[in-house]
């Protein structure tokens, strides 16, 4: 869910802030840890699992605040599923997370 509210910012007054609620999974892949934020299919990577997951914060946070400084956040947040109802932003009911696999021809 994204709450609307504002925080004071010392060089223009009031900056709207958004709360974005999103899911985070975690792997490693040679020798680093990726996190991925879905749905925003955003992904950064660290040295541990909770370096990977402070990172994938700030991206998601940089990516939203490019994208509201270029006008496009209300594309951005439906195109990732995201859907709004009144005042707030809701991302899509997570059914679960699943591993997958399937035999392909090589």
């Amino acid at each position: 869910m994204i709450r609307p509210g504002v925080v004071k910012d010392g060089r223009s007054g009031y900056v709207p802030l958004v709360q974005i609620d999103y899911t985070v999974q975690v792997w490693k892949e040679d020798g680093q840890f990726i996190a991925h934020a879905m749905p925003l299919d955003v992904a950064s990577s660290g040295p541990t699992p909770e370096a990977a997951r402070k990172a994938v914060d700030e991206a998601v946070r940089l990516f939203l605040a490019t994208a509201a400084k270029h006008g496009t956040l209300k594309v951005v947040l439906e195109d990732a599923g995201y859907r709004r109802v009144r005042r707030e932003w809701r991302g899509p009911a997570w059914l679960g997370l699943e591993q997958r696999s399937c035999l392909a021809e090589v």
